[in-house]
């Protein structure tokens, strides 16, 4: 080496040991992004209450990435996705998200985050790092903010679901309406929109009853709801406690009509459930995925199966859904992707066709793609009859 490249590779190396912590050989280098690879990432409960559910959302989003990576990736990267455990336990996510969202070796941006009281607790983190999260699993309006710039929800509101189902109800002429809500800031929520919903229809609830996360006060919860004689049980409950819930019921008194938002059996719970959902009423806010004449299911469930994904169900179809809409994102940002421009790239998707099924956000905060919602009805097994 001569004397002039010797002086000028340490004077490079004197500036670079001067520069603030964080910079200098790592200065410019993307947060989830390398020259092979794209790092996206999700905090959801793969344990707990919610724990089956966390499993089939994972397993759909891994079967739409792995489908992408075998076509070349996005723009010649390769697509990895680190799943982080939170149990449904808002602390938990929080420490999740921050590790996720670390600078220079964090993701590039959170997609299917699960839950209402844990989105609600880490949306002020991923704000704060100017991270884009897509898909949301939650559909409180209480997260829809104006001021949620890096937030792209895919799903329908709570409160257009809540609507759904009254409407259905007092349609079918059914005015004795009784409510059971998670006893949690999500179940609270939906139980606000539901006599929001009531009150439009002059009702009110005959009963309106707390359960808890667990579902460790089931047995007092159903002798309550039989207690008010209803027509009909609105549930605003999800996860483990949905379960109990239902199966309670349905012990007791078989063909009282119970309706659930679409949070409230997610698809693995169906089928433990068996016998005991057929003829429930659940609102969807996707398609159904097993409507063979669709091309958005053919090509999710295609999508499964070259994953060895056994999961089919509307569980795992959100998951690979608002993999879709971060797939998009993706290819319109950009080789010279950053967490800014994925921002603006997301922002920018008008009309996403997923065959028969089309997705799109209105170019300003807060960000909504879908407002789908229809109401099955369920056979054995929680499959769909319309």
């Amino acid at each position: 080496m001569n004397r002039r490249r010797f002086l000028q590779q340490t004077a490079q190396i004197g500036a670079a040991a001067m520069l603030p912590a964080g910079q200098g050989w790592a200065a410019g280098a993307e947060d989830g992004v390398t020259a092979q690879t794209l790092t996206l990432g999700s905090s959801l409960p793969l344990t707990g209450p919610m724990g089956v559910a966390g499993k089939d959302i994972t397993a759909g989003m891994r079967a739409a990435l792995l489908v992408a990576n075998q076509a070349g990736g996005v723009h010649g990267r390769e697509l990895k996705l680190e799943v982080r455990d939170d149990a449904y336990v808002p602390a938990r996510a929080v420490e999740n998200v921050k590790q996720l969202l670390l600078p220079n070796t964090g993701c590039l941006a959170l997609m299917s985050c699960l839950g209402t009281p844990t989105n609600a607790a880490t949306f002020p983190l991923i704000e704060q790092a100017g991270a884009p999260l897509v898909g949301p699993i939650t559909g409180a309006g209480s997260l829809r903010q104006v001021t949620a710039r890096n937030v792209f929800h895919v799903r329908a509101s709570y409160g257009e679901e809540a609507g759904r189902a009254v409407q259905q109800l007092v349609n079918m002429g059914v005015k004795d309406i009784a409510i059971v809500y998670l006893d949690n800031g999500f179940g609270k929520e939906v139980l606000r929109e539901a006599e929001t919903a009531l009150s439009t229809n002059r009702l009110q609830a005959v009963g309106s009853v707390p359960l808890a996360v667990d579902g460790a006060n089931v047995n007092e919860v159903v002798k309550s709801v039989l207690g008010n004689k209803p027509g009909a049980v609105l549930i605003g409950t999800a996860g483990v406690a949905s379960t109990q819930l239902v199966s309670g019921l349905r012990r007791q008194v078989s063909g009282l009509p119970i309706v659930g938002l679409s949070v409230a059996l997610f698809g693995s719970d169906m089928v433990q459930l068996g016998p005991l959902v057929q003829g429930m009423a659940l609102t969807q806010v996707l398609p159904d995925p097993d409507r063979q004449r669709l091309g958005v299911a053919r090509a999710y469930q295609a999508a499964m199966k070259t994953a060895n994904e056994t999961a089919i169900n509307s569980t795992s179809f959100e998951g690979w859904i608002n993999a879709q809409v971060m797939l998009e994102g993706l290819r319109r940002a950009g080789r010279e992707v950053n967490r800014d421009k994925l921002r603006q790239a997301l922002a920018s998707i008008r009309r996403l066709e997923l065959g028969d099924f089309s997705l799109g956000f209105s170019g300003s905060a807060p960000y909504v793609a879908s407002n789908f919602v229809e109401l099955a009805v369920l056979g054995a097994n929680g499959k769909r009859l319309g």
